[in-house]
């Protein structure tokens, strides 16, 4: 992976009125990463790509894109950003290469390379076959890669997609995924969504944001670490009473508690550095209670989700005037 920084946002501020839609967000983005945007409906999702993509002035905080300041020279800074808002800007009642031929222009492609464009562009987003047709005729699915080679159509160096997946079935969105992937060999990619597994599937970094402020930023590994509970779950076959397993447990090093679940299960929680899996086992075997599982307990990604924005509560809202913004998008 490349390690070319493609975007630079410092302390990005957004006011609709007097409440705050975006606050002070700030991250970077390099060729080769799919960054994950998620956030709630209503948290700033599609207000920060608004502004990122130059379609919204931050009321405060500076954008870079390639090193181009995006206020002060927004021409050039534009120019390298594709961009699929959540409703695809289609012309309908065109055929998709009528469409496409339009997008060449609109993006000053050198008319000697427009055609190279569109059929480069066609090939990414697998249009090859749909040329002719007219945008009204074809699918979501289909509709959706028109919109994503219209943002990809002029080679820019960041592509910026705003809920791609929203409407599809399970194998459009299986397509679009495997698209994303691609287009990341290539480009730098933020995938604005509310759809929690969509970042695992899809991106490389995610950012969580909830009432216009970040409140997580890391790598997916990180993330998926973190879905690791402190716990496990143990089943028996044949369990002493209760009060005798809670003693026997509890003096084993690391455990600190034992709750009993239902069908002869518990929850053990251990200290983060001590995993007590082996000593547990042995002791179920030495005592001949009849080991039939004994796996760590996961949290899933929902849960990381209300677990990290649940400490965003006392915020100032921002929902009314924040989701006026982002249905302009």
């Amino acid at each position: 992976m490349s390690s070319d920084l493609l975007i630079n946002v410092s302390h990005l501020d957004r006011y609709y009125g007097s409440l705050q839609a975006v606050a002070d967000v700030s991250f970077e983005l390099r060729r080769g990463e799919v960054l994950g945007f998620l956030g709630p409906n209503g948290a700033g999702k599609s207000t920060t790509m608004q502004i990122i993509t130059g379609n919204l002035a931050p009321s405060s905080g500076q954008v870079q894109i390639c090193g181009l300041d995006l206020l002060d020279n927004p021409r050039a800074a534009k120019a390298r950003v594709g961009y699929l808002p959540e409703q695809p800007p289609l012309y309908r009642e065109l055929s998709v290469d009528e469409y496409l031929g339009f997008c060449t222009r609109l993006n000053r492609i050198p008319k000697a390379q427009q055609a190279a464009a569109l059929k480069r562009a066609k090939q990414r987003c697998g249009l090859e076959q749909v040329g002719p047709r007219l945008i009204n005729n074809l699918s979501k699915g289909y509709q959706q890669r028109v919109g994503i080679a219209q943002a990809i159509i002029h080679s820019p160096d960041v592509v910026v997609l705003d809920e791609p997946t929203v409407g599809l079935d399970p194998i459009q969105i299986r397509e679009i995924r495997h698209l994303i992937r691609e287009l990341a060999e290539d480009h730098a990619v933020i995938l604005s969504t509310h759809i929690l597994p969509e970042v695992q599937m899809t991106c490389s970094r995610v950012q969580i944001i909830n009432q216009g402020r970040l409140v997580f930023s890391d790598d997916i590994e990180s993330l998926n670490r973190s879905m690791c509970a402190r716990s496990l779950i143990l089943g028996l076959q044949q369990p002493p009473p209760f009060s005798e397993l809670e003693s026997l447990l509890q003096n084993i090093d690391g455990i600190e508690s034992v709750d009993a679940l239902e069908d002869g299960r518990w929850r053990i929680r251990h200290a983060e550095a001590q995993n007590p899996a082996t000593p547990i086992a042995r002791l179920a075997i030495e005592n001949n209670w009849e080991l039939r599982e004994l796996s760590p307990e996961t949290r899933s990604l929902e849960q990381i989700f209300l677990d990290i924005t649940a400490t965003e509560q006392t915020l100032p809202e921002t929902t009314d005037s924040n989701t006026e913004g982002e249905q302009a998008a």
